[in-house]
């Protein structure tokens, strides 16, 4: 009987033994993710940001860069404005023989309500410029995510263009696929 309670202890030793083995294991896991992702590297870099500079401006300066900064600071980012392009943008291709079409559905992202009306009154040509560009990509390419992107990347430089040329500024800050269909 003696031996049966040993070898009792002996079990709940091990198994108290693999759960914390098991919880160290983890633990580590966890924080080597968190390494990995540069979780810890964005704290060093706020205080290295903080701590960097100190002393190198003159007192002048320095106060101008505190006024500068405590401007910046009560002046909010203006809220985004969507606007999406209605009906969506369809155009064919050629690829390998067959008739292949891409329908995108294209939300320009803005800022000022001044970049909003100027969109409005320029869409016939906003719609033309995209549909020209889609138009002269490659089928193929626009299947991968990174044709995708750059095809996005295109179209907002291409949009900024336009409305930089007709407003005086580029505008739009984002062009958004909010639905890419190929077939």
């Amino acid at each position: 009987m003696a031996e049966e309670n040993e070898s009792q202890g002996g079990g709940k030793k091990k198994l108290i033994i693999f759960i914390v083995l098991g919880l160290v294991l983890i633990g580590a896991s966890v924080g080597g993710t968190l390494f990995a992702l540069g979780f810890f590297d964005e704290q060093k870099t706020e205080q290295t940001e903080e701590g960097e500079g100190e002393g190198e401006e003159n007192p002048e300066e320095a106060e101008e860069g505190e006024e500068g900064d405590e401007m910046e600071a009560a002046e909010p980012t203006p809220s985004a404005i969507y606007l999406p392009l209605k009906p969506p943008i369809i155009v064919n291709f050629e690829a390998r023989g067959r008739q292949r079409y891409l329908q995108v559905e294209v939300t320009l992202m803005m800022r000022t309500e001044q970049a909003l009306s100027a969109a409005e009154l320029h869409m016939p040509m906003i719609r033309n410029a995209l549909v020209m560009l889609f138009s002269g990509q490659i089928y193929e390419e626009l299947q991968t995510p990174e044709g995708k992107e750059l095809v996005r990347q295109l179209a907002l430089e291409e949009v900024q263009t336009m409305m930089d040329r007709e407003i005086g500024e580029p505008g739009v800050e984002q062009v958004l696929f909010t639905n890419f269909v190929m077939q």
